[in-house]
């Protein structure tokens, strides 16, 4: 047990930590509000993408000043306790690399019949096959060609030196395995360089490891068709000759002349003018830009002296090129860092007022068209320790293509130079090496920038000429950088497309809508739990109140230092634990309870009753924890959310109320008297109290009663065509359409049907009578963005056929007249073979956590086999109840949500049996030899108050989450409500049962040790 002092010292560290954390929290959303004052019209109404681009002008800014140390909103969103897309709107996507496609360019593009019919057969498979797609091939060829080689097939001129006509298939397969994860590896260079470029705050990208896929996550966004062409383009990859910086100087010098000119009309100008509302201009009678409006703007209200100073300082008439390289001051509007002989350094914050200076139309005319400016893809550290990107000049031939392009790339590696520095190893074709040799011989000591999607991603200097097509590139690079430079340079050499497999768009009122749900449900929870706890142990209750406030608190904390997002599964998971978090506390306070019950001191009573509590929290708690890990391993998304906040909540419970609560009754109690707490009030101090139900008499009517729900609704399913499949489990699309007035879902559905050509699909009511959810599986094989654009098409076509109402792209501006889609849905059919299949091993891996668990730490097979049991029970009967209430006309979908529903209602109802398990382990060595029946009754009996007080509480806390929690968490709520029911009766008469009727077969005379 940790000591008080160690006790209070890390409640007061943990404290301040998550202050420190938080505070970068509320920063944000300060920031975030501005943003939205700024985009909103008089009328309320909010420009969303206003709204977007003025977070994204503040990116690199400094937005928050803590002790001296100054964070820009970049480093404040990285910090701070970030939203998930369905809480804020935005999109997700999922991509795969499309294996086939490498495999083919792997091949040249080999037409052989069998060849492609066995690349046709594996994609096939796939859709019900977790094998990777290489294996899946090569087991469809060998069907194909009993006797047949895939050397023939992959022995090309592109290939030399690593297949040739005496390559094994084991070596081809090899080959191909390295290339399609290498793709893997480009695609997400190649991803995070556009979203980078896209310019999206807090954007999310990454790997999902084992599947060949990555996830990408955008805050904020809503054009969904330019993401899609974004994230699914074509990589390009170019080679461009880059200017000497003496080669340009004039340049320079006229863009910095014209800048500062206007700059000095400007002071001017904004010293009379703007005070009266006149408009500033430039001579020409153009308007000026915003940077150099905002400039003017900036010096209004400067005395005259002060203004002149800071002109004759800092825009003096001699200013050059060559003077801004040497005194880095080059204007007020952004600070050129550094210099090289080839590239201009600066500061990443000021590159956006730079590049819309560049893009200014009075400013082209200046820029030759034999010159193009590009930004190095990578920032560095300067001197200060501020992050500087470099600009690059790079040299436009006629007709403005490069002069090379990836294609000609037939291998890169990584490699080490004759020095023993890591380096990388480029080869090229014969057309490739040819034109690289002009190219090189052209620019010996001058470099060659290596161009992805229109970043500098290397700028290498050619040392001599090249004239075979086998080059070497080195420079200061580590090991990694070798291999993702290489990568680079093969986006050209094969095709690596990727394919969204799965998708999801929440509009920024829906997302809205979710935050004020979540936060009702959180309060809501709360409250109905503080009132309880208060009304049943008194002045105890609000002790473990106290405790549960510091609960959520670090669980907050917590999650805002971990760097993770906030989900509407997330903030179920923080309702969840508010229900279980006062367990732990039931059962300190019932121990006491009955120590005093028994004659002992107060002291004596809180000592004995946190000592024997101690043991039965750790237990109860590790197998839930047990599954919450599960859940995050398994899980994708907001299930994984879902499970953080639930590991999170679980640690936080049993510190909160084991610990702290044990140091605040300590000091209340410590004169040694009852005058300062109760555990109890009148109506709560004999409840429960004696009670001798004979439990195990009752046993077989309850399995009769188990087996006849259990049966009964699988009939139901059978006869109801199965369970109400969400588009996680079956693929498809589903799209949620808000309307300004309440519709009637019928009076489309007929429409809807015609309109995806008779093919699955549902059209209900979701959350509120003028919102309709629709589910369809028309082209659910297309994965395309055509097929996407065709589905939404025709849905929008179907509702307009029959409302009469326009389309309105713009969510904010619904109107009678308008409909809109506020939130949408895709998963490819492969993708949803696979999450069923990780759900299924998900449940079957939590079972088997627990039955190995249970064995270990009551050391009886007999306890853990009951155990799993009543949770196979538990599952069961949580299953069927959706075709019950599909009876009573609740329609609730089966998918990602409710499986994580099921292992929580996994680890709830272990949590409860764990619980009775301990007594009867206590009261075994207390009674060696009683009877099992009579020790497992009264085992029951003692721990009936906890049972039923732990769950009431997580009754009423999961009750407000189906009222206030929204329709997406609706089937969650209704599943974790009928698994709290059945799993409170299944601990009481499935598990407890089932281990009396296992051993009393084996072991007349059972006895635990």
């Amino acid at each position: 047990m940790i000591n008080k002092n160690v006790t209070i010292l890390l409640t007061v560290v943990v404290t301040l930590l998550c202050i420190y954390y938080l505070s970068f929290t509320f920063v944000s959303r300060k920031v975030q509000s501005e943003a939205r004052d700024a985009a909103t019209d008089s009328l309320g109404n909010v420009n969303y993408q206003l709204q977007q681009r003025y977070l994204d002008s503040v990116w690199n800014e400094p937005v928050w000043n803590l002790f001296g140390i100054k964070y820009t909103y970049k480093e404040v969103k990285e910090i701070q306790l970030g939203l998930g897309l369905d809480l804020q709107g935005g999109m997700h996507v999922t991509l795969e690399v499309a294996p086939a496609d490498i495999i083919k360019g792997l091949s040249g593009f080999n037409e052989d019949p069998v060849f492609l019919q066995a690349l046709a057969r594996a994609s096939e498979k796939q859709r019900n096959s977790q094998e990777n797609f290489t294996s899946l091939f090569y087991e469809s060829f060998r069907e194909l060609h009993p006797n047949g080689r895939l050397a023939p097939l992959f022995a090309t001129a592109a290939n030399r030196g690593r297949i040739s006509f005496d390559s094994s298939d084991d070596e081809i397969l090899a080959v191909i395995n390295t290339e399609v994860a290498d793709a893997i590896d480009r695609s997400f260079q190649i991803i995070t360089n556009r979203i980078d470029q896209f310019g999206t705050s807090s954007p999310n990208i990454q790997r999902l490891p084992g599947s060949g896929r990555l996830q990408v996550e955008l805050p904020g966004v809503e054009n969904r068709e330019r993401i899609r062409n974004l994230l699914q383009g074509v990589a390009k990859l170019e080679f461009w000759e880059v200017y000497d910086l003496n080669q340009v100087g004039n340049v320079f010098i006229a863009l910095n002349n014209k800048i500062m000119a206007e700059q000095r009309s400007l002071l001017v100008s904004g010293r009379t003018a703007g005070s009266d509302g006149t408009e500033l201009s430039d001579s020409d009678g153009s308007t000026p830009s915003d940077e150099t409006d905002e400039l003017a703007q900036a010096l209004q209200g400067l005395p005259a002296d002060s203004a002149a100073e800071d002109l004759a300082a800092q825009l003096s008439g001699d200013s050059t090129l060559t003077d801004s390289l040497q005194q880095p001051a080059a204007s007020p509007l952004f600070t050129l860092r550094r210099s090289s002989n080839y590239g201009l350094f600066y500061a990443v914050k000021d590159t956006s007022k730079i590049n819309r200076i560049l893009q200014r139309p009075d400013i082209q005319p200046l820029i030759p068209n034999t010159m193009k400016f590009l930004w190095m893809k990578s920032a560095t550290p300067d001197d200060t320790g501020e992050e500087v990107l470099e600009l690059y000049a790079l040299k436009v031939r006629r007709g403005g293509q490069p002069p090379l392009t990836g294609e000609v790339i037939v291998d890169a590696r990584p490699d080490i130079d004759d020095r023993g520095r890591p380096a990388v190893s480029m080869q090229m074709n014969a057309a490739g090496a040819k034109i690289w040799r002009k190219l090189t011989a052209d620019n010996i000591n001058q470099r060659i920038a290596i161009v992805l999607d229109n970043r500098v991603y290397s700028a290498p200097n050619v040392q001599n000429e090249i004239p075979n097509g086998n080059s070497s590139i080195t420079g200061n690079f580590t090991i990694e950088e070798t291999k993702d430079l290489s990568n680079v340079l093969k986006t050209g050499k094969l095709p690596a497309p990727t394919r969204i497999v799965e998708e999801a768009v929440v509009g920024p009122s829906l997302g809205k809508q979710a935050q004020s749900q979540g936060m009702i449900s959180i309060i809501g929870g709360l409250l109905a739990t503080v009132v309880f706890m208060v009304a049943y142990y008194a002045r105890g209750g609000l002790v473990a109140n106290l405790a549960l406030v510091f609960n959520i608190f670090f669980i907050l904390g917590i999650l805002a230092q971990m760097n993770a997002a906030l989900t509407l599964p997330g903030i179920a998971g923080i309702v969840l634990t508010i229900g279980m978090a006062v367990d732990a506390n039931v059962l300190i306070y019932e121990r006491i309870r009955e120590e005093l019950r028994g004659g002992a001191t107060l002291i004596s009573a809180i000592n004995q009753g946190f000592s024997k509590a101690y043991g039965t929290i750790i237990d109860s708690n590790l197998t839930t924890f047990i599954t919450a890990l599960i859940m995050f391993i398994f899980g994708q998304g907001a299930i994984r959310g879902f499970a953080t906040t639930l590991m999170i909540g679980i640690v936080c419970s049993v510190f909160t109320a084991v610990f702290i609560s044990r140091v605040i009754i300590t000091w209340i109690t410590r004169n040694g008297t009852k005058n300062n707490v109760s555990f109890d009030l009148g109506w709560s101090k004999k409840l429960f109290l004696g009670t001798k139900i004979d439990f195990m008499g009752k046993r077989k009517i309850a399995y009769v009663f188990s087996v006849s729900v259990i049966l009964i609704g699988i009939i139901l399913i059978v006869m109801q065509g199965g369970l109400n499949m969400g588009v996680d489990f079956k693929g498809g699309r589903s799209y949620v359409v808000q309307f300004k007035d309440p519709v009637q879902p019928t009076k489309f559905r007929s429409s809807l049907v015609a309109a995806f050509q008779g093919t699955g699909t549902e059209v209900k009511s979701y959350g509120s009578s003028n919102s309709v959810k629709v589910t369809t599986s028309y082209l659910v094989d297309d994965e395309s963005s055509s097929a996407d654009t065709t589905v939404e098409n025709a849905l929008v076509r179907a509702i307009h056929q029959n409302t009469g109402l326009r389309y309105e792209p713009d969510q904010a501006t619904v109107t009678g007249e308008t409909f809109t889609i506020s939130g949408s849905t895709k998963v490819g059919a492969t993708i949803a073979d696979d999450i069923k299949q990780q759900s299924l091993e998900a449940v079957l891996l939590a079972f088997l956590g627990i039955f190995i668990y249970i064995v270990i730490r009551f050391k009886r097979w007999q306890y853990g086999l009951g155990a799993v049991v009543a949770l196979i029970h538990d599952s069961l009967i949580v299953v069927v109840s959706f075709a019950y209430a599909r009876l009573l006309g609740k329609m609730f979908e089966v998918d990602q949500v409710f499986i994580a529903a099921v292992l929580t209602v996994i680890g709830y109802s272990i949590n409860d049996t764990v619980v009775i398990f301990d007594r009867v382990r206590e009261y075994t060595r207390l009674k060696p030899g009683a009877p099992m029946y009579d020790l497992l009754n009264e085992s029951l009996n003692a721990t009936l108050s906890r049972t039923i007080i732990t769950s009431g509480c997580t009754f009423l806390s999961v009750v407000v989450l189906l009222i206030f929690g929204g329709e997406a968490l609706r089937g969650f709520s209704f599943a974790l409500i009928i698994g709290i029911i059945i799993g409170t009766y299944s601990s009481v008469y499935i598990a407890i049962p089932l281990v009396l009727d296992l051993i009393k077969k084996k072991e007349p005379k059972p006895a635990l040790s």
